[in-house]
């Protein structure tokens, strides 16, 4: 496996040393020693989580806050999404900055997301199985995000806004005030 750095600090992409022949392929999605020596933390995960979306879907930018945040390490099991994080830490040197990969079933890409960001994707092929790990236990009482369009980050998210499938929760995030 092989670590990529992103110039958001503590975020980072992972890619998998993939083995394959004409019955197919063979790649480790995870090892916790590997990890940990890559990500150079003791991050445990404690929870999967797995979505399915059509084209357009759009979910975020979500975090959570205080004792319940969350660190994240996602993929994509099939399709192709455009994956997004936020630096939400007011104490880093990349507060406000976002980081853009895309995440295929083709690439096998992931991304480590550290506590403290926001994060969201956006499905760009006709579906998509997203799958990510959790550092802790979802807590409704402290989620909180930010509105996908918001000018401040101005991200570009790749499909026009009028292709865009946003839940309703999401439509009425509040805008970014750094």
């Amino acid at each position: 496996m092989k670590k990529i750095e992103t110039k958001l600090k503590g975020c980072f992409i992972l890619e998998p040393l993939k083995l394959g022949d004409n019955r197919g392929y063979f790649f480790e999605s995870f090892n916790e020693k590997t990890f940990q020596e890559l990500s150079g933390t003791e991050t445990r995960f404690v929870q999967d989580n797995q979505s399915f979306s059509t084209k357009g879907v759009l979910r975020g930018l979500h975090a959570q806050g205080g004792e319940h945040a969350q660190a994240k390490l996602v993929r994509v099991l099939q399709g192709r999404v455009l994956d997004i994080m936020v630096d939400a830490r007011p104490d880093s040197a990349t507060f406000g900055q976002y980081e853009a990969v895309e995440l295929s079933d083709e690439n096998n890409l992931q991304v480590f997301i550290p506590r403290g960001f926001l994060h969201g994707f956006v499905v760009l092929s006709d579906a998509a199985t997203f799958f990510y790990k959790c550092d802790n236990f979802y807590n409704k009482a402290s989620e909180w995000g930010i509105r996908y369009n918001d000018p401040t980050l101005a991200i570009d998210w790749r499909l026009p806004e009028d292709e865009l499938v946003i839940s309703d929760k999401d439509q009425v995030l509040p805008f970014w005030e750094k």
